[in-house]
């Protein structure tokens, strides 16, 4: 009777799992056809990996709204911040050739690089740069690179990190960095005679034959079979430009890399087969010893206690954040550029990765995180959560909450006008010791503003309330309109400025809340 009543309990264990087993490569079309329509994402491109094989690799939708071209297994779009695993990655290959230690002194390799007090200029090491514990506030001066077409190099990176202001004590809190990946480009570049971009095409790329993959935009000469980035930021689905990083300026360590899911695929493949590749897995990128170090929880994360997934812990390694899924070790990260969103997940204890790359902001990213959980849950055996609705719920909240705010602010403007201030006492030369000089002047009869280092911010202003100005870019792409305040003297006369994003959603690289503008010059 009880073999009778274990025979029973394993027979429906295995029916269970048959009825909750992975999603076929019908069921995820369908799963991706029902996703797009719900969001509104113009193109789509998803790959599995499993047991050591490519189980799917597919494209859908339209490289863009203003063509009938299909996406399919090889377009290329920007995986963005995805690119900060191929950074990590290239360091542990310096450190297995003995080049350099993860503990290896920043100063060491960069004699000017200098934070923001000498203890942590001294001690800040290789591992410091590529785990979000510096310090810093979230995205601190990213307006240095973006948006793109700014005129700072890597040399003024180096210089500019002593006039940040720290939020927490070095090594003590997570506050997710971009500009100290530039850094740890510059090492990869100083140890290895060769720019980040030639080192990653070399030694990761080419030997994975990762061969429609590009480390930077700039050198893709055919771009028939590249996504086109769109936007619903501002308003009605657009074309937006690509982000592009210069590497004459500064390399592509925190976000460069354009793939497609076929490629990444086979870096999925490697990083779960513990660093080796090749037909008969007879080659190694790198150790198993590097990627247990990559892998490992350098800076600890609040946990996110799911019931549904049994979560303990939640952190981040070396260019992977790091949780657990019904004891199962998640591995991922998500990536985001103007128009372009990317999703990479890896779950080792079953085999299997996933990656999603979308065309289209800010849907792309909710898109993505309900085809991952369907297609995650499917391999955990458990039931359908109907993600899609979850997540298209969520972002209308998201969407619907800074359209409010966005709106009143407008509203009020255009009640308001310019002549209940006087204008003349705001004209002047304005400058920040890191991101340099801004000015603000009449440009015919409308009050402007522009940045002198990043062409694209620049735009009219228009009276708002109190000592406030609400300034409009000229730049588009994504919704970065931004309040500039003014602090007055006795006189009224403006001494300096304030800056700070009007939408709630702002994208966090759009750092304004870190600017102190003072004035410099009257005009």
């Amino acid at each position: 009777m009880r073999r009778l009543k274990l025979n029973i309990f394993f027979i429906s264990a295995a029916l269970f799992n048959i009825c909750f087993a992975q999603l076929s490569p019908h069921k995820i079309d369908s799963l991706v056809k029902t996703a797009m329509d719900k969001f509104s994402v113009v193109g789509v491109a998803v790959g599995v990996v499993k047991d050591g094989k490519i189980i799917l690799a597919k494209g859908y939708g339209y490289k863009s709204i203003e063509s009938d071209s299909p996406v399919d297994e090889h377009t290329n779009f920007a995986i963005a911040s995805i690119s900060k695993a191929f950074t990590t990655t290239a360091l542990a290959l310096l450190v297995e050739d003995g080049k350099l230690s993860w503990y290896t002194k920043v100063v060491d390799i960069i004699p000017e690089f200098t934070m923001y007090n000498p203890y942590v200029t001294a001690n800040f090491n290789i591992q410091d740069l590529v785990t979000h514990r510096s310090g810093l506030g979230l995205g601190a001066g990213d307006l240095m690179f973006f948006p793109d077409s700014t005129d700072f190099t890597i040399n003024d990176l180096l210089k500019n990190f002593r006039y940040f202001k720290p939020v927490s004590a070095f090594r003590t809190k997570y506050d997710y960095d971009n500009l100290l990946y530039f850094v740890a480009g510059e090492v990869i570049a100083r140890i290895s005679g060769m720019s980040w971009e030639e080192f990653i095409e070399t030694h990761i790329l080419k030997p994975l034959k990762m061969d429609k993959s590009y480390s930077n935009l700039l050198q893709i000469k055919d771009k028939n079979n590249l996504a086109v980035p769109h936007s619903t930021d501002t308003g009605k689905l657009k074309v937006v430009k690509h982000d592009t990083f210069d590497p004459d300026k500064i390399n592509g360590a925190a976000g460069s890399i354009i793939s497609n899911v076929e490629d990444i695929c086979h870096w999925m493949l490697v990083h779960l087969n513990k660093g080796k590749y090749g037909e008969k897995l007879d080659q190694q990128l790198f150790s198993e010893e590097s990627q247990s170090e990559m892998w490992r929880i350098h800076t600890v994360l609040p946990s996110r206690r799911s019931p549904r997934y049994n979560s303990h812990f939640n952190g981040y390694g070396l260019g992977w954040f790091l949780s657990d899924k019904r004891g199962n070790m998640y591995v991922s990260h998500t990536g985001g550029l103007s128009g372009m969103l990317s999703r990479i997940s890896l779950i080792p204890d079953l085999n299997l990765g996933i990656i999603i790359l979308t065309n289209t902001w800010i849907e792309g990213a909710f898109l993505n995180g309900a085809i991952n959980l369907n297609i995650v849950d499917s391999y955990l055996g458990l039931q359908d959560s109907n993600w899609v609705e979850y997540y298209y719920n969520i972002s209308q909240k998201y969407k619907t909450k800074a359209d409010s705010v966005v709106t009143q602010v407008w509203e009020t403007v255009n009640s308001t006008s310019n002549d209940a201030v006087n204008v003349a006492d705001y004209i002047g030369i304005y400058e920040d010791v890191w991101f340099g000089k801004t000015e603000v002047f009449m440009k015919g009869n409308q009050l402007w503003f522009k940045c002198f280092r990043s062409p694209k911010l620049n735009g009219p202003m228009y009276y708002y309330k109190a000592n406030t100005f609400a300034i409009k870019w000229l730049y588009q792409d994504t919704n970065c309109d931004a309040f500039a305040i003014f602090n007055l003297d006795e006189e009224g006369k403006a001494q300096s400025i304030s800056m700070k994003g009007i939408s709630p959603n702002i994208d966090f690289s759009f750092d304004f809340q870190d600017l102190d503008l003072q004035r410099v010059e009257s005009k």
